[in-house]
């Protein structure tokens, strides 16, 4: 891993460790979210499944229905029975927050001109089969729109989980290892330069020493001549 390029020093150093000890943090903290994140994810899809196939099961059923009743009927007649609807649906959207992430709620009302009359038609020219397929229809209306936000959840969720696994994995195997490889670097080149005061101290101090000591020797000989000249022999 390349090491960054920096000054060696103490302070530069000091600065690497606190981001180092902070990506750490946010590492761990961005692992867990992706495990949680994976965890409700997979309980999600689970639960989408089953709504799924039930969701496909009554369309199944809605589109028999239609299909018999349109074996039956004109097309003149069909469109004509379902031109004016006697519903409509108002539809709210809002959002809930899963692990930092706004995921849809649909709410729905709907408004009738009669109590319980979802059919726009008369009875007396149409098939039992469209009756069925309209009353199914209604039916699974709100399951449709329960299956829509969930897929959207999951889908919003995917791509949260496929960015905290980039976050992850740069933090990972690119900006953890750089620190830690510049700091080594930087106490190494640390140690090298007080080995190498060290040394530098060591012979300082021989010289001044051996300095000393000839001073020393001089100062001694001046002593002994000054005796000598002050004391002759005789």
């Amino acid at each position: 891993m390349a090491r960054m390029n920096v000054n060696p020093t103490r302070m530069v150093m000091t600065s690497l460790k606190k981001k180092l000890a902070t990506a750490s943090r946010g590492h761990k903290l961005m692992k867990d979210k992706r495990d949680e994140l994976m965890k409700q994810f997979l309980e999600l899809a689970k639960k989408n499944k089953v709504l799924r196939e039930e969701v496909e099961r009554r369309l199944g059923e809605v589109y028999s229905n239609f299909t018999i009743a349109s074996a039956v009927m004109s097309p003149q007649l069909m469109e004509e029975a379902l031109m004016y609807p006697t519903q409509s649906v108002d539809l709210s959207v809002s959002t809930k927050n899963v692990m930092s992430v706004d995921v849809p709620e649909f709410e729905f009302s709907s408004a009738q001109e009669g109590a319980d009359n979802i059919y726009p038609y008369g009875f007396a020219g149409t098939s039992g089969e469209l009756d069925k397929a309209i009353a199914r229809l209604s039916e699974v209306f709100p399951v449709m729109l329960e299956l829509a936000a969930m897929e959207k959840e999951a889908s919003l969720l995917a791509q949260e989980i496929e960015k905290t696994r980039r976050r992850v994995n740069a933090l990972e195997y690119i900006m953890i290892p750089q620190l830690e490889e510049t700091i080594k670097y930087i106490r190494m080149k640390l140690d090298e330069n007080e080995r190498g005061n060290q040394t530098r101290l060591m012979k300082v101090k021989d010289m001044m020493l051996a300095e000393a000591i000839l001073e020393k020797q001089a100062a001694d000989e001046a002593a002994m001549e000054e005796y000598e000249r002050q004391h002759p022999a005789g």
